[in-house]
């Protein structure tokens, strides 16, 4: 094995790492809302998400060929500027698991990408204008629609079902969270399964083995949908915590109102190839499910500080991503990327290690929401 063959190796690796997190660090944006109004035991919720996020990864490529050759000049980017990203967006995606905050793996990952791209080639190697129509556009925006849509769906389905007894009306809700729910964790798998598809695919064009604007091989997108299952499988229990119980005391009808919101959202975005953040869609769907049901009690105060996670996500990321780039690059070669990787690993296992003592399980997930890992939440009444 020559020293490139190891390099592509690695960046494969760490590339099935990040899409791994990505799996459990957003299964809640698909099953929080399900598990908490007990639709779905937990355990049942993430292995029904973990297979649909397998299937949907299947579905489409049209994000992952946005991430390949629509965001950096692929002409530049050398195995160690995409392994280096990759570290940017793991370490990033780790501190905000760790923290309970569902912040964007999605972001996270192109943050990565586009700051170690800037410190091997300048900012001229970035397209900025696709990064801005393809990713900052729609992030700014999504939480938004996806809001208003979740409110004007809950405010008609509370006035169509105001009439049917409680019973009857929550058991229906509850059975059409299933599918709503199912929805969501199918859109999950076209849309963020595509992005580490499209920085492996990236990679092999740096290594030379595919052509510049080529489509990623069979075997990528089968071991990426296979490695996002896995993770969603484990489940992320914290940020599932602050989806579920940290923003909006939710009801089922609430919970199939989101999700339909956010299932509808992805999928659009999908279609458009535009790299969406599936938690930015989420915790805006839920949000607006809180604002349009007249009474309900929202938490302002953990939507402000997600939404200051979200901000620093992308310049977070690339910083770190740019550092990494920086080290593996002054370390020099193969050693370098190895050294880097070396680092990665003992990081990830310190992060596990520190959050048994901590640990939120699918046991405890539904026990009160007391802030143990976000300061304890301010809330008010919607109007």
């Amino acid at each position: 094995m020559t020293g490139n063959d190891a390099v592509l190796a690695l960046v494969v690796a760490t590339a099935l790492g990040f899409d791994f997190t990505n799996g459990f660090h957003d299964t809640g944006n698909a099953m929080a809302t399900s598990i908490v109004t007990e639709a779905l035991r937990p355990r049942v919720a993430v292995a029904v998400s973990a297979v649909l996020n397998l299937v949907g990864a299947f579905l489409s490529t049209a994000v992952a060929a946005t991430i390949a050759n629509g965001l950096v000049d692929s002409g530049v980017v050398t195995l160690t500027v995409v392994f280096a990203g990759l570290a940017g967006s793991i370490l990033w995606n780790l501190t905000t698991w760790y923290l309970g905050i569902p912040s964007s793996s999605s972001h996270a990952l192109i943050g990565g990408v586009v700051g170690a791209t800037m410190a091997a080639a300048g900012a001229s190697a970035v397209k900025w204008q696709g990064l801005v129509s393809k990713v900052i556009v729609p992030a700014t925006l999504s939480p938004f629609i996806a809001g208003t849509v979740a409110a004007v769906g809950i405010y008609l389905v509370h006035r169509l079902t105001r009439d049917v007894p409680d019973g009857p009306r929550g058991h229906g809700f509850r059975l059409g969270q299933v599918g709503s729910a199912s929805m969501v964790s199918l859109a999950h798998g076209t849309n963020d399964a595509q992005k580490t598809m499209g920085v492996i695919t990236l990679a092999l064009i740096a290594n030379g083995s595919l052509h510049s604007g080529a489509k990623s091989p069979t075997w990528v997108i089968a071991s990426c949908a296979v490695a996002i299952a896995l993770g969603t499988y484990v489940g992320g229990w914290r940020v599932i915590r602050t989806l579920g119980k940290g923003l909006v005391e939710i009801d089922s009808a609430q919970g199939m109102a989101s999700e339909s919101a956010s299932a509808a959202v992805i999928l659009c975005s999908t279609d458009f190839g535009y790299s969406l953040s599936t938690t930015h869609v989420a915790t805006g769907s839920i949000l607006g499910t809180g604002v349009g049901k007249k009474g309900a009690v929202v938490r302002w105060r953990t939507a402000r500080r997600m939404a200051v996670a979200w901000l620093f996500t992308l310049p977070a990321s690339a910083l770190v991503g740019a550092a990494a780039y920086w080290a593996a690059h002054g370390i020099g070669g193969t050693i370098g990327v190895v050294v880097i990787f070396v680092v990665l690993v003992l990081g990830a296992v310190a992060f596990f290690v520190a959050s048994r003592h901590r640990a939120v399980t699918p046991e405890n997930v539904n026990a009160a929401w007391t802030g143990s890992v976000i300061p304890a939440p301010e809330t008010s009444k919607a109007s």
